[in-house]
């Protein structure tokens, strides 16, 4: 009779399953039966920089515009690790032609995998609203500060790394922590010193359709209830691999490729830009420097375990006692933020119109909403000069990456018939997509004037048009 230990299946030794509502499930390594102090993917997964994206929100605010909306980065982040393996196996014998000096396939593979892990766990509250909002006043992005805690606090850990959910790595090989930051953060310029292979990879991270935006764009769809059968990732990629030329589409993929943009840039007009989504943000902008400089008067990048402890419950805990604080400059921030997670809405919108993708491929450019605002104001009526209102001109926010500026990219595709691949415009294929997503929209604290400001809008826009602006 055959002992319990030699039935048991080898394939299942070191792996384990995470269920997923938008991949199924995902593999992770785990330590194997007989432990031996072996560092796998879960240490990575639960150390307390990752699992500190659990306690940051995915949306900014259409959470509060979708209330089943309330997923975190560190479901993205699993889900991005899962696609970046995916992609890392499926690829790696086209790169392996194009490049054949290249560390192991389960080398390239958990690489991939744990930079689609910490892509985002540099991350501080509200997400990309605090890159823009506080990190810039310190000359940084996320991105900067994942390189950080990637190279400064989990290097050990990644190095211990020594297999993908696949197979071990090659002898003596070590994974390494600067070619992880890479990935998530290509530096300015082309370093020499970078092998060709990791400057290819890392197209997988800053294309058009990437490991993040692929999972995002579902992720975010699913959740928020909007479409439950967005992107055809099975064909994108079967149909994308590696040519002298870089990331290449097969042309049998382009249909594929069509729908994820379309899928893209609907997403962007009806959730990330929906009006009251927006109308949170301009609220949101009124307060959220002011209270950083309070709550985290740091610059994060030479206090990273400061940092660790900085997420949006805490921020949510402290300034949650402020509306009784002595400090009159706590107390009247408090209240602003009571107002918004009790989800009193201050910015009402008074006039909207969209402007398609068509019109601005055809050259439209809008001028800065400061402008905008005085433009309307010396439309209004004397009556109402002094009327407090904002201008929102979602296409300006850069981020997340707006999909409307990146119509001047292009894609490498391969041609079947003659055997060619060539860089196609990225405006080709948006030309066939009908969606608007450039929404100009003015807000005021009340629609008592709602006739007055949209009078004034249309005016201004007219007047701005007229004139050709092409200041963007």
């Amino acid at each position: 009779m055959k002992s319990k230990g030699s039935e048991y299946p080898r394939i299942y030794k070191g792996i384990a399953l995470i269920a997923d509502p938008i991949h199924q499930y995902a593999v992770f390594t785990v330590p194997g039966e007989d432990g031996g102090g072996e560092k796998t993917e879960k240490d990575l997964i639960d150390s307390p920089w990752v699992q500190r994206l659990r306690r940051i929100y995915q949306l900014q605010s259409a959470r509060w515009v979708y209330p089943s909306a309330e997923h975190t980065r560190f479901q993205h982040s699993l889900g991005t690790m899962h696609l970046a393996g995916e992609f890392g196996r499926f690829l790696y014998p086209s790169l392996r032609e194009v490049c054949p000096n290249l560390p192991s396939a389960p080398y390239v593979e958990e690489l991939l995998r744990v930079a689609g892990l910490l892509h985002d766990v540099g991350h501080g509250p509200y997400g990309h609203f605090f890159d823009d909002h506080f990190l810039g006043q310190y000359g940084l992005t996320h991105e900067d500060l994942g390189q950080a805690i990637i190279t400064r606090r989990l290097a050990r850990l990644i190095r211990g790394l020594r297999r993908s959910p696949t197979g071990p790595l090659a002898a003596r090989e070590v994974l390494d922590p600067a070619q992880v930051a890479y990935l998530i953060r290509m530096p300015d310029g082309r370093d020499g010193r970078v092998p060709e292979w990791l400057t290819l990879l890392r197209q997988l991270f800053s294309g058009t359709y990437t490991v993040d935006n692929l999972d995002y764009v579902q992720r975010d769809a699913y959740m928020t209830g909007y479409s439950l059968d967005m992107v055809d990732i099975a064909r994108l990629k079967f149909y994308t691999f590696f040519s002298r030329e870089g990331l290449t589409l097969h042309q049998a993929g382009v249909s594929a490729l069509s729908r994820f943009l379309n899928a893209r840039l609907n997403l962007y007009a009806n959730v990330y830009f929906h009006r009251t989504t927006r109308a949170l943000d301009l609220h949101l902008q009124e307060i959220f420097r002011e209270t950083m400089d309070l709550l985290f008067p740091l610059d994060p990048l030479a206090h990273l375990e400061a940092y660790l402890g900085l997420d949006e419950w805490t921020l949510f805990q402290e300034v949650g006692r402020w509306p009784e604080a002595k400090d009159p400059r706590r107390r009247r921030l408090g209240r602003e933020w009571q107002k918004l997670h009790r989800r009193q809405v201050k910015w009402k919108m008074a006039f909207s119109t969209e402007i398609s993708v068509d019109q601005i491929q055809r050259g439209t450019r809008f001028i800065p909403v400061t402008d905008y605002e005085q433009r309307i104001r010396e439309f209004l009526p004397a009556s109402v000069k002094k009327l407090a209102f904002r201008v929102d001109l979602a296409t300006q926010d850069p981020r997340p990456l707006n999909p409307m500026a990146e119509t001047g990219k292009r894609i490498n595709i391969f041609n079947p018939s003659t055997g060619r691949t060539s860089p196609e415009p990225l405006q080709e294929l948006y030309r066939f997509i009908p969606a608007r997503v450039v929404h100009f929209r003015v807000f005021a604290l009340d629609h008592d004037h709602d006739d007055l400001l949209t009078a004034a809008a249309e005016a201004a826009l007219n007047a701005i048009e007229g004139a050709a602006t092409t200041n963007l």
